[in-house]
């Protein structure tokens, strides 16, 4: 029953509609009473040969006028207490994307999409149902239960109730003893699920690279194997729920027997008639419901307190980048300045990045080179406060990068990223994804500077081409290129591209540079790469090696200085030349 006590915020919300549900439940167990009474009166009248037709049609009359009341109140009920539960749903799911949406990069690497997913739909769901199926269960289990008991005693004999009622205590003790093992199994059960939906999505998204590798059939049998685990410990939720209702229906026969032996001696000694005996038994099958609802309810109340568990447990891991109550809220522009002692990633002993030191103006250019893995997006990271827990200080327009909200510093980046992300819409939208209000001649204009407008009026539909999901329908370079677009539009005061032209030819990366030159003159650009053409009109490059800076200067420099930047230049201007002659 804790999960109710969990749920009392939402309750304590939607007071006034559980109080019009309930009271719509009390009142369907109230004139679901009168029919065993009527059935009871009409048997023994008949006994007693007192009908008449005048008699039988006020019966049924009334009758008519309780199964109409029943159908009213049962409306109403199912309209506040569904509607409810409907809308509990509704809210965890806002506050969970919510959630997702300000949780940083620690959050998404502890916990995996498939797991996430799973919180976000088969948890919601068994909550729902705890303000839902749950209260039901619960509310009508007592009122029903309770008003047919009460019903057995006025109306029939408090002994024979009694009698009827010894088995009870039995469900009590069983309830409690299954429900906690089927807390626990429901538990393990959910993990299961997510372990099976993160697999899922993991395969389907790298299903080409499995495909390559020719390992479908490993593929498949890891996922059976998961499968299998998953079918196990449902089978154990299953197993555990399946115990209620059988042992349920034992004690209703118990009841029944009990009934009949004693009630029938108690009709043989004339202490009730046949016709009250007749109400009681049509009374014990109106507690057969209650009594199920009482098995329903312990299944739903342990899955809703194992899911709930789960998403709390989500909803309340803190974020790592955390804004400062003063925070500044105008965009950040002008010189952004990193003097890095040391950062080391979470959980990480060594440092990755040691000495990090850089100032660039605002409209001037930063090429950042080295080898993969030397530390290259993890500076760019910092900059955009992916992480906080570093020594030094990272300052842009004078203000630390700290002292900015993150609206207002996102707001003045714009982050072209290895991983290209598209979404599953149009062209246009695509380009305009920071804001739909972007015109069509400012789509075209940022498409022109990405170097990818013939392309996308080469396609039939053009703008409104429909891009499949993570841009599946587009080759790696018309990819980069979109991305850029969609960072460009904004025109932010910071540019950064992280080896975002690996995947077009050399002439476009060229026309690609020479429009970035030409429109952003007054604006600052990152541009870390592993093709050195790429940068070589920045003002200062750096070369990282593990993590740390070991050559700085411009590209003339590097190429007198006679190191790494050297070597690696030569050896991509003798590659192309191979390719350009074998071409």
């Amino acid at each position: 029953m804790s999960i109710f006590r969990k749920l009392g915020w939402f309750f304590k919300q939607e007071r006034k509609h559980y109080f019009y549900g309930v009271t719509a439940l009390i009142l369907v167990a109230l004139v679901q009473l009168a029919p065993p009474k009527i059935i009871g009166i009409i048997i023994d009248e008949i006994a007693n040969k007192n009908i008449s037709i005048q008699t039988i049609g006020l019966w049924i009359a009334i009758l008519i006028l309780a199964a109409i009341g029943q159908y009213t109140f049962r409306y109403i009920w199912r309209m506040n207490i569904w509607g409810s539960a409907a809308r509990l749903e509704k809210d965890l799911r806002r506050q969970l994307f919510e959630h997702f949406t300000r949780m940083d990069h620690v959050f998404y690497q502890k916990y995996r999409t498939g797991d996430l997913m799973a919180h976000a739909t088969n948890d919601l769901n068994a909550i729902q149902n705890v303000a839902g199926a749950g209260i039901l269960t619960f509310a009508d289990s007592l009122i029903t239960g309770g008003a047919t008991i009460i019903a057995m005693v006025l109306f029939v004999d408090w002994r024979l109730t009694l009698i009827a009622l010894i088995p009870l205590p039995l469900l009590a003790v069983t309830s409690r003893i299954l429900g906690s093992k089927l807390h626990d199994a429901f538990r393990e059960s959910q993990e299961a699920f997510s372990t099976i939906n993160d697999k899922a999505q993991e395969s389907i998204t790298g299903m080409k690279v499995i495909k390559t590798f020719g390992q479908e059939k490993e593929d498949l049998a890891d996922f059976a194997e998961k499968a299998s685990d998953a079918i196990v410990k449902n089978r154990r939720v299953n197993y555990l729920d399946a115990l209620f209702d059988p042992f349920i229906t034992l004690i209703i026969g118990i009841s029944y027997a009990l009934t009949i032996i004693v009630g029938g001696n108690f009709i043989m000694q004339g202490e009730i008639t046949i016709g009250q005996l007749v109400s009681f038994i049509s009374y014990i099958g109106m507690l057969v419901w209650p009594m199920f609802a009482i098995g329903r309810l312990f299944n739903v109340l342990e899955r809703g307190n194992a899911s709930y568990d789960r998403v709390n447990e989500l909803l309340h891991e803190k974020t790592h980048i955390v804004e400062r109550i003063d925070a500044i809220k105008e965009p950040a522009k002008g010189t952004l300045t990193m003097a890095l002692t040391a950062f080391t990633y979470p959980k990480d002993e060594q440092a990755t990045l040691k000495d990090i030191h850089f100032s660039i103006n605002e409209g001037d250019t930063l090429g950042i080179v080295g080898k993969t893995g030397a530390g290259k997006t993890t500076i760019l990271k910092l900059l955009m406060r992916e992480y906080d827990n570093y020594e030094g200080k990272i300052t842009f327009g004078g203000h630390d990068n700290k002292d900015y909200s993150l609206d207002a510093l996102m707001k003045s980046i714009g982050y072209v990223p290895q991983d290209h992300f598209l979404f599953s819409m149009t062209i246009r939208d695509n380009i305009r994804f920071a804001s739909p209000d972007f015109t069509q001649e400012e789509v075209e204009q940022a498409a022109d500077m990405a170097y990818i407008n013939e392309d996308i009026t080469a396609f039939p539909e053009g703008y409104d081409t429909m891009v499949g999901e993570r841009g599946v329908s587009l080759s790696g370079g018309q990819k980069q290129r979109l991305s850029i677009a969609r960072a460009l539009i904004v025109n932010p005061e910071l540019l950064i591209l992280d080896d975002a032209l690996s995947a077009v030819d050399a002439k476009t990366e060229e026309a690609i540079l020479k429009n970035l030159k030409a429109a952003r003159n007054d604006k600052t650009t990152i541009i870390s790469a592993h093709r050195l053409s790429s940068v070589m009109h920045a003002k200062e490059i750096i070369v990282i090696e593990e993590g740390r800076i070991v050559e700085r200067g411009s590209h003339d420099n590097l190429l007198l200085a006679n190191g790494w930047y050297k070597r690696m230049w030569d050896k991509q201007q003798l590659e192309a030349k191979i390719e350009g002659s074998e071409s």
